[in-house]
């Protein structure tokens, strides 16, 4: 079960989830993804510090999201992973083709650098 809640303000969309990210619940974080990436108004990020598993559903919703928000001009980032949770990005070397941070502090410098 997960519940995903974005907020917007200022330049950044927030999008927090709560909850396990398995393959039942991966679309409603696709959906999430996809409207700020439709907008393109906001730079994104993510605050997984709620996030206590992912399975190979969810992490291929990110996996797609990559490379279609490189095409654009929004930031991509996610903060607050688990040690658990970051040991999978890091075994698929997502930390690689994405960034993560450890605070949402460091996430909205990140977003908000020129």
């Amino acid at each position: 079960m997960v519940d995903i809640e974005t907020y917007i303000k200022d330049n950044v969309a927030l999008i927090v989830i709560n909850g396990d990210v398995d393959a039942s619940s991966s679309i409603y974080l696709d959906e999430s993804l996809n409207n700020q990436l439709t907008k393109k108004e906001y730079n994104v990020v993510v605050d997984c510090s709620e996030l206590h598993y992912i399975s190979s559903a969810g992490l291929g919703v990110f996996m797609s999201y990559i490379e279609e928000f490189k095409g654009t001009n929004q930031k991509f980032v996610l903060f607050g992973l688990s040690k658990k949770v970051r040991n999978v990005f890091e075994m698929l070397g997502l930390d690689q083709l994405m960034t993560l941070v450890e605070t949402k502090e460091e996430a909205l410098v990140f977003v908000n650098e020129n």
